[in-house]
């Protein structure tokens, strides 16, 4: 454990095998808080690697300090020569950058693998990979991409099998306001495998969630085992890929995965609590619910959308997902009562709002009702309609009505600790949602581009959040 955790949190880095044009190994880890060291032979890529301002040494032996993190990226014949390398060297790990191995299901290739895990193995040494990113860490500024963060916060946590599938959620976490703390890469996974990153991730203080991409399990029991340890502490959402037998098949060349029978693995998840993903999207969506929102206390939902036809679709919307649109208090029907606009609107919930915050309406009029539902007894959460389409060229003449909209979200959430989620819908004005879509999520809420998406993801949380209390 002591020297995985040197690996994933290295104080001293060095790249094997950098090459140009763009050196992306070296380049990446530029803003890394320790020494990071250059291995390279070929004198023509030396020239440049110095020019660039990085210290080449020609054996790994030769670095001058401890190193905690190989980065390997040389051709796969190589590969068990550097192993045995960073062996002598005493290196805290190594993330195997290079592929062709096992996954490509070659005679040669599949005896180099193994190889290289009897090596690391007999002398306990963890491998991230081979046939990955490998380490993204955001404090230390150990990066698998140049498009991650460097700096500190972060609670979220991202490993998976798939290198594109690690960095685009890390990457598109960002996006939605959500820095992630660690990333792990780790293909084919054949020294450390899925259920030791779950075990270091558990115990990590850095890390209350944890995001997973997995294609197939190398220890099942030792896996489950490590989930249900996990999961009462941190929520564990997990997107598993090869679901259908034409993805068991692209699993198999991809990281050499065995397939597990979608019957097993929604039995393990029942049993363990995971939270189930389908996609990347569905991930992230479930991630902005943990990260943007307080634990739900129950599945009763105020529905807040601004016309008519919107009302009935984010009804139909939660109720598919088996949650609840429960009548108000009478005490808040009457406070509501006294001011809204009924003609061409309705405050039973779902509510229909526009014609009474918007521009036909007195924009004070959202606070009144926000006030009036945050003391209701039967509300607890709520999922409320960011009409950015309707509302957007009013918002870009006076920007000032949607900091107003905004602060009354804020206050609702502050004050009564309930879990909101928004909603914006995509449309034929791109172009001028965006920038509100990134002002929404810059005040740290959850957004959404669908009713359907938002209560599936509110849906799968409150599940979990019932499951841990259930189990007590």
């Amino acid at each position: 454990r002591d020297r995985l955790h040197r690996s994933l949190t290295p104080r001293s880095v060095a790249v094997v095998g950098a090459k140009g044009p763009d050196f992306g190994w070296l380049e990446n880890n530029r803003d890394f808080v320790g020494p990071l060291y250059s291995v390279q032979l070929d004198p023509n890529e030396i020239t440049e690697i110095e020019k660039r301002g990085f210290t080449n040494y020609l054996k790994l032996e030769e670095v001058p300090e401890d190193i905690d993190l190989v980065i390997c990226a040389v051709p796969r014949p190589i590969v068990p020569f550097i192993v045995s390398d960073s062996i002598k060297k005493n290196v805290g790990g190594m993330a195997i950058f290079s592929a062709g191995f096992a996954e490509t299901g070659e005679e040669e290739a599949t005896e180099l693998q193994d190889r290289i895990v009897t090596l690391a193995n007999d002398a306990g040494m963890p491998i991230v990979g081979p046939n990955c990113m490998g380490v993204y860490n955001r404090r230390q500024g150990v990066k698998f991409s140049d498009g991650v963060d460097h700096g500190d916060g972060g609670t979220v946590s991202i490993m998976g099998q798939s290198g594109t599938h690690t960095i685009g959620a890390t990457t598109m976490a960002q996006r939605v306001g959500i820095p992630v703390s660690r990333g792990i890469s780790f293909g084919n996974a054949v020294v450390v495998n899925e259920a030791d990153y779950i075990e270091y991730l558990r115990d990590d203080p850095d890390t209350q969630v944890i995001g997973v991409y997995l294609e197939g399990l190398k220890d099942g029991r030792r896996f489950f085992e490590a989930l249900r340890s996990t999961t009462p502490k941190k929520p564990v959402v997990i997107w598993k890929g090869g679901q259908t037998a034409a993805g068991q098949r692209a699993t198999r060349s991809h990281t050499a995965s065995l397939a597990t029978p979608m019957a097993t693995w929604n039995a393990l998840l029942a049993q363990t609590a995971a939270i189930p993903a389908n996609s990347v999207d569905d991930l992230l969506h479930v991630l902005q619910v943990l990260v943007h929102t307080t634990p739900p206390r129950g599945r009763r939902l105020a529905l807040m959308a601004m016309t008519g036809g919107q009302s009935v679709a984010i009804s139909d919307a939660v109720g598919r997902q088996g949650l609840e649109v429960p009548e108000l208090a009478d005490k808040t029907y009457e406070t509501i009562g006294e001011f809204f606009n009924v003609i061409g609107g309705s405050f039973r919930n779902p509510f229909d709002m526009a014609n009474t915050i918007g521009m036909a309406g007195d924009s004070a009029n959202l606070a009144r009702i926000m006030n009036a539902v945050s003391e209701d007894p039967n509300i607890d959460a709520m999922v409320f309609e960011v009409a950015a389409g309707f509302f957007s060229r009013m918002w870009r003449d006076e920007p000032e009505r949607l900091d107003e909209m905004l602060d009354t979200l804020d206050g609702f959430r502050e004050r009564t600790g309930l879990p909101i989620v928004t909603v914006m819908h995509a449309g034929a004005i791109d172009d001028e949602v965006i920038p509100i879509r990134d002002q929404v999520v810059a005040r740290g809420f959850a957004v959404f581009p669908s009713f359907d998406r938002a209560a599936l993801a509110l849906s799968r949380v409150i599940n979990y959040y019932e499951w841990v209390e259930e189990a007590g």
